[in-house]
């Protein structure tokens, strides 16, 4: 196996726009020829476009663009951005008098990080559009991992900086790779050596506090933990698919979401994954669904170590050798 970048995925180009100011901001993932999808959505509070769309028992095949967002359902409007862009170069789904682009979107909820009266919207996903390419892939605080953030059991004092990674893995001619925003409610672990990467603080701010150990003492205590969360992201591929295998293998890849956010899935989470086949060499579903959790793993540990403190929160850099 060998590592390549996400942009390396024949077919797929990738563009950012961002406020810093109002830390937030959006993601697209292009596929301009077209590409079959699925996903799995398995949080309990998503906020999602064109996700029925992409039912096996549905009529369209294609999608031509994802688009992951900031700003909770508001960032929804960035999708439009991507569909005007699409449509003004002819691409989409021939409906006769014009094409009409099919955008499945995603969005997190950072509206109490940065400034809450700006959140991305048809023109900032516009931009994403005119900045996606196919060379360079940045991580950190850039699209819609700029106002992400992790560990927001006791409120955003004792948050972390989360942010956006992506990873990607070449075996043969077959491409896997995986990008995301990562702004989850829990801890992010790494799965090989079980430690903490960035999560909830202690009160200090010595040592990370555990999530899971403090939802389960404030087991009687219903919480209203909407100060931020949800991870969203892409599994984009060159294999052969259609679109109950693409659904399938998007299943498979939350388990990269398992192995490194504790807990994932919550109530309080809109924890979402696409799949974007492009349709180019043969490959096991199997196979390609566990190199999708693999990458998944490996670019959400990335989503929370690339980024630096933004809007006043600390980030994995800040705190190395501090705290184990």
């Amino acid at each position: 196996m060998e590592e390549m970048k996400f942009t390396d995925i024949p077919g797929i180009k990738v563009g950012h726009e961002q406020d810093f100011a109002a830390a937030t901001g959006c993601t697209v993932v292009l596929c301009e020829k077209g590409a079959v999808a699925g996903v799995d959505v398995r949080g309990g509070a998503p906020g999602t476009r064109e996700t029925d769309l992409l039912n096996p028992v549905n009529l369209v095949q294609e999608i031509h663009a994802v688009m992951l967002s900031g700003g909770s359902a508001f960032g929804l409007d960035a999708a439009s951005g991507a569909m005007k862009f699409l449509e003004e170069r002819g691409i989409g789904f021939d409906v006769g008098v014009t094409k009409v682009p099919i955008v499945a979107s995603a969005v997190l909820f950072d509206l109490t990080v940065g400034d809450y009266r700006i959140r991305p919207d048809q023109a900032m996903g516009y931009k994403a559009c005119l900045n996606a390419g196919n060379t360079e892939c940045p991580e950190g605080n850039v699209g819609a991992g700029t106002g992400a953030t992790v560990g927001k059991i006791q409120g955003p004092e004792y948050s972390m900086k989360g942010g956006l990674g992506t990873y990607c893995l070449k075996v043969g001619d077959l491409y896997v790779g995986a990008i995301v925003a990562v702004n989850c409610l829990g801890d992010v672990i790494d799965p090989l050596s079980g430690q903490v990467v960035a999560g909830v603080l202690n009160e200090d701010k010595s040592a990370f506090a555990c999530t899971e150990e403090i939802m389960i003492r404030q087991h009687d205590r219903q919480k209203n933990v909407f100060s931020g969360n949800t991870t969203i992201g892409v599994i984009a591929t060159n294999a052969k698919m259609i679109k109950a295998q693409a659904n399938k293998v998007a299943s498979m890849a939350h388990n990269g979401y398992a192995r490194t956010m504790r807990p994932a899935h919550t109530m309080y989470d809109g924890d979402t994954i696409f799949t974007m086949a492009t349709g180019e060499v043969e490959a096991d579903t199997n196979v390609v669904g566990l190199l999708s959790a693999r990458v998944m793993e490996q670019a959400v540990l990335r989503a929370v170590k690339t980024p630096a403190g933004l809007a006043g929160y600390k980030c994995h850099a800040d705190l190395q050798g501090r705290i184990g």
